[in-house]
């Protein structure tokens, strides 16, 4: 066997350095910057009041988008067109069932959807006072869900409103006033039904504890929530001008509302100089483009704030408030 004689390296010629002597600067006063003083934050003091914390914000990135989705909220109230809100059963669950009744009370929602989970975290402070509890005991036991209460008073409701011509929303929220539950001023539902403001519940059958129970109607359970599709729908041939607020739902509500736009378009509305806003303490795809990108893309402006919603959306409306009682916008 001969041997293979190996071939020369040749040596790479050496890079040369690169000299900076003829580097071209530009005059800083005329480079495009980001960043302007203007734009800048202002030091917080013990006593600040909301309207001096929220004057005091960096107009930059987030804080930027947190003042104008207020300022957007209040212009829609302003001019009488619908501020409607979507929302998944974490925002109950971290206590801001109150703030949303309260907002249905005064006249700032013209609508809320809602998922199926919330209908039992609504009923469930209403009734007891408590909600929320620990799946991973319960799942071992295999009792997860299986409060009687909870189950009997929800499908009960759901069972004869649905027989009476309602939906879900609806059915469940006038059971709630009826039995004038201890905790009821908590309720979403009950405020909604008590204001005669549509609250509608879109369900993914098998999704929520009530599902388990023997009295689950499936019949009841599907009709209901399509009468309160329909009656988004409805509720969105209105909301040009107005602003859509999605409030920690990733899936079903985003699904829901784009479908009920392009169900209202479909039929003639163009619902364009939409706003649409999506909070949530992280970004989904869903929400993302079905929310924030696609409804705007004809016209409107979406927004996405991130962060946890026991802080943000008290932030938002304290904004909002603040911006309809100046009747201006900041800076």
């Amino acid at each position: 066997m001969t041997r293979r004689r190996a071939r020369a390296v040749r040596p790479r010629r050496a890079i040369a350095p690169i000299d900076p002597s003829r580097v071209r600067t530009v005059a800083l006063a005329r480079r495009p910057s980001k960043v302007l003083a203007a734009a800048l934050g202002r030091p917080v003091r013990a006593g600040l009041t909301v309207r001096g914390l929220l004057d005091g914000l960096p107009d930059i990135l987030a804080a930027h988008d947190l003042r104008e989705a207020a300022a957007r909220v209040a212009r829609a109230l302003r001019r009488g067109r619908p501020v409607v809100l979507g929302m998944g059963a974490h925002v109950i669950k971290v206590g801001l069932g109150p703030l949303v009744a309260d907002l249905i009370a005064r006249g700032r929602l013209a609508a809320v959807a809602m998922n199926g989970a919330c209908l039992i975290h609504d009923f469930e402070l209403a009734w007891g006072g408590r909600t929320s509890e620990d799946v991973g005991p319960g799942l071992d036991r295999g009792t997860f869900g299986m409060a009687h209460e909870t189950g009997a008073f929800l499908n009960q409701a759901i069972r004869d409103g649905v027989g009476q011509g309602l939906g879900l929303g609806q059915a469940v929220g006038r059971a709630m006033l009826r039995e004038r539950l201890r905790f009821g001023r908590t309720s979403i539902l009950a405020a909604a039904a008590r204001m005669g403001v549509p609250a509608t519940v879109h369900v993914a059958v098998g999704t929520d504890i009530i599902h388990m129970h023997p009295s689950a109607d499936g019949a009841a359970v599907g009709l209901g929530s399509l009468r309160d599709f329909h009656q988004l729908a409805g509720v969105v041939t209105r909301l040009a001008g107005g602003v859509y607020l999605n409030l920690g739902s990733a899936v079903v509500l985003p699904e829901v509302f784009v479908k009920a736009l392009n169900l209202a378009r479909n039929l003639g509305h163009p619902v364009r100089d939409l706003t649409t806003v999506d909070m949530d303490f992280n970004r989904h795809y869903r929400p993302s483009v079905n929310v924030v990108a696609r409804p705007t893309a004809a016209g409107g402006r979406g927004i996405q704030l991130t962060g946890h919603h026991e802080i943000m959306v008290p932030l938002l409306w304290a904004a909002a408030e603040e911006a309809l009682a100046r009747r201006g916008r900041w800076r």
